[in-house]
């Protein structure tokens, strides 16, 4: 079976070392739930994976045991082709992710050339009560949604979200920082009018300041602009 394939294959790719590693910076999930494989012979196995025609029984068997299981499911959706099955496998599989790990490391090409096809689902995700679909939907608007597609209402959109959750203000941290760095003029007024709550205001302009893509001119001034206590 290819469960018991991959299984095989992930405890011969095994580095205790890394897997010690590994369970300190992605603490949502179990440590006997973590192997220890490294991305690089995830996604080469990935792309091995998908070559199998029975690698629908992995994608249908869901939830995962295994992290690296689902780092797997991951890469193989980031290589799909065809953009409607992959937002529908993306979809379904998007409400078993318990880490930052697979949810930032999830993204399919295809998306780019299907951008009004994504929307419609991050409008949805973005409303979830699921923390990792929640940051995916961000993260998604943050990849794709910040250069030639880009709106104002996007930013609007994030910064009207507010959650107790840390992994989904760090990424609404990292997008309007992002935001300052290619579409500065418009997220600026975000930040000036305390769009934010005080933790994710100021943590976008650390890591807006953290950027080479931001002048020193401008990293002053936001520097400026920190809440205090």
């Amino acid at each position: 079976m290819i469960k018991d394939d991959i299984f095989k294959e992930l405890e011969r790719l095994q580095d205790k070392g890394y897997r010690e590693m590994q369970i300190t910076i992605i603490p949502t999930v179990d440590a006997g739930s973590i192997i220890g494989v490294r991305t690089p012979a995830l996604r080469a196995l990935a792309k091995e994976i998908t070559k199998r025609d029975d690698v629908a029984l992995f994608l249908d068997d869901l939830p995962h045991k295994y992290f690296e299981e689902d780092q797997l499911h991951a890469f193989i959706l980031s290589g799909m082709k065809d953009a409607e099955k992959c937002i529908e496998l993306v979809d379904r599989f998007l409400p078993y992710v318990n880490n930052w790990a697979t949810c930032d490391q999830m993204s399919p090409k295809v998306f780019r050339k299907n951008k009004e096809l994504l929307l419609g689902y991050v409008d949805r995700w973005i409303k979830s009560d699921l923390t990792y679909v929640k940051r995916f939907a961000i993260g998604m608007l943050m990849e794709h949604f910040l250069d030639e597609d880009f709106k104002t209402s996007f930013l609007t959109k994030v910064s009207k979200i507010r959650s107790e959750e840390y992994y989904v203000n760090m990424m609404i941290a990292w997008y309007f920082a992002t935001a300052l760095a290619k579409q500065y003029d418009a997220a600026l007024p975000f930040i000036e009018g305390n769009k934010l709550d005080k933790w994710t205001h100021n943590k976008s302009i650390q890591k807006a300041v953290e950027s080479y893509r931001i002048t020193p001119e401008q990293k002053e001034f936001l520097k400026t602009l920190k809440r205090k206590a």
